[in-house]
């Protein structure tokens, strides 16, 4: 009887084992590989988007669709951002729709191509490996801070190497409109997740105030989950405005 009573416990155990292996399974490969391939696609469909006329679309990803509530347009009042190579004027688009994907960031460093969407839901924009902008910040190169979150771990993962940027890096982020690259100068390896501070228009740790800027201007902030594989806190990089190039 005592055997038996353990053999099923064995049982149980090997059982209980073999389902959390299978968890562990689809959260660090399964959805790392079909979040990574549903942004694939949409960066391909934006860029098909884009080089075609403006009239044949219907609302577009451009941004020109109207936003919901909360969404963050009333922060895009600003002039638009610095002339091109060209010496033309760039305007920003108006703002996009909640969960829309309507920007590709780039980051050659780490070799990341990822589309952008406006929102940071889990389920509507990051679990589907996008980056997500927060609402109420800077649309891309507007005045103020263009924020932005990404998933360390699981789910397409972009931003997971973040922490390997250094002073000097570009990242690219493409619109219908330009292309505006900003380069990174400041992180913050750790912070609290509630410093909200970092994502303000002039970026500033309240956390630990030597972290982040005293002046306006053009920011981009990336902000991810840290240590990895844990939500406790925040990795935060920073970069300003430096170039825009009219499409």
């Amino acid at each position: 009887m005592a055997a038996r009573g353990l053999w099923t416990g064995a049982e149980v155990v090997v059982t209980l084992g073999v389902v959390l292996l299978l968890l562990v399974v689809h959260q660090l490969w399964w959805t790392n590989r079909q979040a990574r391939a549903d942004a694939e696609h949409r960066v391909q469909a934006l860029e098909r988007e884009w080089s075609e006329p403006q009239g044949l679309e219907d609302g577009g990803s451009g941004g020109g669709g109207g936003d919901r509530a909360g969404s963050g347009r009333a922060a895009d009042s600003g002039a638009p951002g610095g002339r091109s190579s060209a010496g033309r004027t760039a305007a920003p688009s108006a703002g996009p729709r909640w969960d829309q994907a309507y920007a590709v960031i780039r980051i050659p460093r780490l070799g990341l191509t990822a589309p952008v969407a406006q929102g940071i839901s889990k389920r509507g924009v990051l679990d589907k490996g996008y980056v997500g902008h927060y609402p109420r910040t800077a649309q891309p190169g507007r005045p103020g801070n263009f924020a932005l979150a990404g998933h360390r771990n699981t789910h397409g993962e972009p931003f997971r190497y973040i922490n390997r940027l250094r002073r000097g890096d570009r990242i690219d982020i493409e619109t219908r409109d330009a292309v505006y690259t900003y380069t990174v100068d400041r992180t913050l390896g750790q912070t609290s997740a509630r410093d909200s501070g970092v994502i303000a228009a002039v970026p500033r740790s309240n956390v630990k105030p030597y972290a982040g800027y005293g002046t306006p201007g053009s920011y981009v902030t990336l902000t991810t989950c840290t240590p990895e594989f844990t939500s406790r806190y925040r990795l935060v990089v920073w970069g300003r405005l430096t170039d825009v190039r009219a499409r």
